[in-house]
């Protein structure tokens, strides 16, 4: 087997200190059941296709395995399942911590919204147009670090998926629709991604064009959460920090900005048919 290189790897971010726990908890097992089976980490490392500088990173709690790495060594150390169980909890723990907040929040929701202004929202994006997003970040974040960032965006959207299906209704602005993040070929790819999800019969994307007049998001790109029982939550992003929205009127006033945002764009039916015309444009 080839050896592989950094990518594919999760890097542990050293301030989350659940991630950091759990990444932790992992390297004690695996070199508990490599030294009960006499290897060396560049034993283990060789019969894995793996180099002994990650093997010791992953041991040090310095990097999350993968899945497969996880099965394969479960396997080799004759382990027993125990670091294959091991799997859902380094999924969970392996994203960011914001997005693994947000994603709870997501999976619980009965409704979701959310204008966006200045890109596609993440759980409408193609894989190469968040990598294309994360890969601009300044400053500039590692190769691994990059891989992190999509890989739990991707994981985001199994909401696309769920059952029952959540409502999901999204305002896209224009410009969001003709910035060729990436490229222009990535850019058609995702017009195209968002037309297949667009016909999704629980998904409502509008978009807002750029001649409008009248437009109550002038503030800048907001989420409404609404759950079981009527609660209901916003979120709002700024450049560095994320805000979790959770007082009653401040929620209402998000609520009734939503609402003035989708009334005042496109309907969706308009929507899709301008989404069309961008593609042929682009």
């Amino acid at each position: 087997m080839a050896e592989n290189d950094g990518d594919g790897w999760d890097a542990v971010l050293e301030e989350d200190e659940d991630s950091g726990a759990v990444a932790r908890a992992v390297s004690r097992q695996i070199k508990l059941w490599r030294e009960a089976a006499g290897l060396k980490q560049a034993e283990l490392g060789s019969a894995l296709g793996y180099g002994v500088d990650m093997i010791s990173a992953v041991e040090r709690g310095k990097r999350f395995p993968r899945p497969e790495f996880l099965a394969g060594a479960d396997e080799l150390l004759d382990a027993g399942g125990k670091l294959s169980a091991m799997k859902k909890d380094i999924a969970e723990a392996r994203y960011p911590k914001k997005v693994r907040d947000l994603a709870k929040l997501e999976d619980k929701a009965v409704e979701r919204g959310a204008y966006g202004d200045h890109n596609i929202d993440g759980l409408l994006q193609t894989e190469e147009y968040a990598r294309a997003l994360f890969a601009m970040r300044r400053p500039a974040i590692g190769e691994d670090e990059i891989e992190r960032h999509v890989a739990a965006r991707m994981a985001r959207q199994e909401i696309l998926h769920r059952k029952p299906p959540p409502s999901l209704t999204f305002v896209q602005e224009e410009v969001t629709l003709r910035r060729p993040i990436g490229g222009k070929m990535v850019l058609r790819r995702q017009l195209e991604h968002l037309l297949e999800v667009g016909r999704l019969r629980h998904v409502t994307l509008q978009v807002m064009p750029t001649e409008c007049e009248e437009h109550a998001g002038m503030a800048g790109e907001l989420r409404v959460l609404k759950f079981k029982g009527g609660k209901a939550l916003g979120t709002t992003d700024g450049q560095l920090t994320a805000r979790l929205i959770s007082g009653p009127e401040e929620v209402q006033i998000l609520e009734l900005r939503y609402g003035m945002i989708r009334s005042q764009a496109l309907t969706p039916r308009e929507s899709l048919a301008f989404i069309e015309k961008v593609l042929g444009e682009t």
